[in-house]
């Protein structure tokens, strides 16, 4: 199989649970009840995703 080669990027449509918990500063098991709650959570095969979009809107609704 195939490496996942690393790529740089500054904006992310999706993302992993360790970048997720990385962005949002906390453990992997808060960030995934932040992605659980914000239904932001999307499964291709075995491979899990977060939407960072979901997210920010999520927390955003939750500033106001």
């Amino acid at each position: 199989m195939n490496k996942t080669k690393k790529r740089y990027i500054d904006n992310y449509i999706t993302v992993d649970i360790d970048k997720l918990s990385a962005m949002l500063s906390c453990g992997h098991a808060t960030a995934k009840k932040i992605a659980e709650q914000a239904q932001a959570r999307i499964v291709i095969g075995r491979r899990v995703l977060y939407s960072v979009n979901k997210i920010e809107k999520y927390l955003q609704s939750l500033a106001e």
